[in-house]
């Protein structure tokens, strides 16, 4: 199963509503399950850098089924998960990237979010996922 198109708009309408009230510029994706871009906004004035980084957070989120800060957390130097960033064409290991998790425990996506400090980033990527009503993710076995 995979985000809808609604379900997409919906996020980034919910992401663009939360950074206009930080006051901020964001760039704001939404991948399907399988990391593919559904949908993305580049709000006026946001860095053209962002772009990418925004992407590259929510591919990061649902390739590994975490909150890109806690893949973070895990790849430090002396970490378990140290070097992850240069797999998979480059990936993004500080927060602003969650995956999206229906009311059934299944990953169907994530938003990513780029533009400000990792605080505002995390909390317009949160803003995103939380108006589509979904769960936190189920635990895994493999996660430390």
């Amino acid at each position: 199963m995979h985000v809808s198109i609604e379900q997409a708009h919906q996020a980034i309408a919910a992401a663009r509503a939360k950074a206009i009230e930080l006051k901020t510029q964001m760039c704001i994706a939404v991948v399907d399950s399988g990391g593919v871009l559904k949908a993305f906004e580049r709000m006026d004035d946001a860095w053209v850098g962002s772009i990418d980084i925004a992407l590259k957070k929510a591919k990061t989120a649902v390739f590994f089924g975490m909150p890109t800060g806690q893949i973070g957390k895990l790849s430090q130097p002396g970490g378990p998960l140290y070097g992850i960033e240069h797999s998979n064409d480059g990936l993004i290991t500080f927060p602003g990237g969650l995956p999206i998790v229906d009311a059934n425990g299944v990953m169907i996506g994530a938003v990513g979010v780029s533009g400000s400090s990792v605080e505002n980033d995390h909390a317009v990527a949160q803003a995103g996922v939380e108006t589509l009503g979904v769960c936190d993710l189920p635990e895994h076995p493999w996660r430390t």
